[in-house]
């Protein structure tokens, strides 16, 4: 039985975040092949966080900058170490290293984490973002932390390119890993044009591009609505400060909704879900859930980098606000659009997130 160790940033959160379900399916991945699997994380412990006990993954709280981990993984003798986003690899790596130095390394990188820091600098400078912005301090950590590692885990083909084009990564250290669906338990069908109403916007408040996301639906929303008087936007996500809370409104239909128990359920009873991301990386979590509850969506093409294509889309990739209004109201009306944009959900995610090839390509890779 191999022995797996993964260093966690923070507990997993699968219903708060998109990254959270992502560690999961691994960690459940892992525990497939009957492999031994501890997650260890010196984050404190959240209201949200998943019971990992019942999937069978033991846990433990370790200490940074402290030589306690390195009595602790000389004893667990892990034949893996996955580390969770490149900081986990540079706290513990070394240690890692000096006391297990045959354990295979993985790094998950989530997302590149350079590459969101490059574009929410430039967009706070009100500029295009330009490879040049990959210069960066926070660039040289993350793809040192690549090349420490026997392998990182990319999330999307985007960054995948990125890595390889522009940092000249060798591609032998790289394995391409979206998100992986359970194609098996998504509903083969879901409510009708008819039976839905309004639109949803999702996603964790602590996450910079979403809290973005909301405050430029606060610009997009008002054109939509003198179309639609009828129609509400819903927005649902985790931790919502009370900034957030301030910008309900039930008046405009602009509506805070914070935490959904059922994130499934509310993209469900929606029509369209909304997604003007303008800045970020990686792959969207809530695009993917649109995806799988067969609600058309609206978004730039940033929220959809790396998620299709030749694959259509299911919904509608625009970037400028006029023409995301235009196509936000268009999908909400027009059943024909809507029905056409719906069915293009199911081709997608069989033919870019099936978990159960993605997995095996994972484990094959691990193995190899």
């Amino acid at each position: 039985m191999k022995k797996v160790l993964v260093i966690g940033y923070v507990w997993p959160e699968p219903n708060s975040s998109a990254a959270g379900g992502h560690m999961m399916s691994i960690l459940r991945q892992f525990r497939q092949q009957n492999w031994q699997v501890e997650f260890a994380t010196p984050a404190q412990v959240t209201e949200h966080m998943i019971d990992l006990a019942s999937e069978g993954v033991s846990s433990r709280s370790i200490a940074l900058n402290c030589d306690s981990f390195d009595a602790y993984v000389a004893d667990y003798q892990p034949d893996i170490v996955l580390f969770d986003r490149f900081m986990m690899e540079e706290q513990f790596g070394w240690r890692v290293e000096k006391n297990c130095p045959r354990a295979l390394k993985i790094l998950d990188t989530e997302d590149l984490q350079c590459l969101r820091y490059a574009r929410q600098q430039a967009h706070k400078a009100g500029r295009d973002f330009t490879r040049e912005d990959l210069s960066s301090d926070l660039a040289k950590r993350e793809i040192a932390a690549i090349l420490r590692c026997d392998i990182s885990l990319i999330i999307s083909s985007f960054e995948m390119e990125l890595l390889v084009d522009t940092f000249k990564v060798d591609v032998s250290l790289l394995h391409c890993l979206p998100f992986m669906v359970d194609l098996e338990t998504c509903p083969g069908n879901t409510m009708g044009f008819s039976d839905r109403k309004h639109f949803v916007s999702i996603g964790n408040f602590r996450h910079a591009p979403n809290w973005d996301m909301v405050l430029y639906l606060q610009e997009i929303w008002p054109l939509i609505k003198e179309k639609i008087p009828e129609a509400e936007l819903h927005i649902y996500g985790a931790y919502p400060p009370p900034k957030a809370m301030a910008l309900d409104n039930p008046k405009t239909g602009f509506l805070i909704k914070g935490w959904a128990e059922n994130a499934a359920a509310v993209v469900e009873k929606s029509r369209v879900c909304l997604a003007p991301i303008r800045f970020g990386a990686g792959i969207k979590g809530k695009l993917l859930d649109a995806m799988i509850m067969q609600t058309p969506s609206v978004t730039t093409p940033l929220g959809s980098e790396g998620m299709h294509q030749p694959e259509p889309w299911p919904g509608v990739v625009v970037d400028a606000v006029a023409g995301f209004v235009d196509a936000a109201v268009e999908l909400y009306n027009n059943e024909q659009a809507w029905v056409l944009a719906q069915q293009k959900a199911t081709a997608l995610l069989k033919a870019r997130y099936d978990g159960s090839q993605l997995g095996e390509k994972l484990i094959a890779r691990i193995n190899e």
